[in-house]
């Protein structure tokens, strides 16, 4: 089994900075893409950013030169460091990994972090 907690969402005024953070436990071989995804009220999940196990990323267009996404192999763990905050930027945030294991190598999911961004 395995289990994603993610941390670091709340409430921010606009301009502002919040970092979250999502760690893999269980029985995990390997961890390979990883990446933070967002649901606003109304709308479809959308990717936020991606990180490959090598340490490669990509962003969303809405996003680039705001937010940085890192990830650290030795505590199973990504990150998300979301600068210059919007209002648009509110949402559910989900950690997704890819991961290789006992099960095989499957998706998961967090359970989802709220950011809320005040004008």
């Amino acid at each position: 089994q395995v289990h994603l907690v993610e941390s670091g969402g709340g409430l921010v005024q606009a301009g502002g900075s919040l970092r979250l953070s999502c760690a893999a436990s269980g029985s995990i071989f390997s961890i390979n893409a990883m990446g933070w995804y967002r649901q606003a009220p109304g709308k479809q999940r959308e990717v936020v950013a991606t990180i490959s196990s090598g340490g490669s990323s990509n962003y969303a267009d809405s996003v680039k030169g705001r937010f940085t996404i890192s990830r650290d192999n030795s505590k199973n763990a990504v990150y998300l460091q979301m600068n210059s905050l919007k209002p648009e930027d509110t949402a559910l945030y989900y950690c997704h990994t890819n991961i290789s294991g006992i099960y095989g190598t499957n998706n998961y999911w967090g359970q989802g972090t709220q950011v809320t961004v005040a004008s």
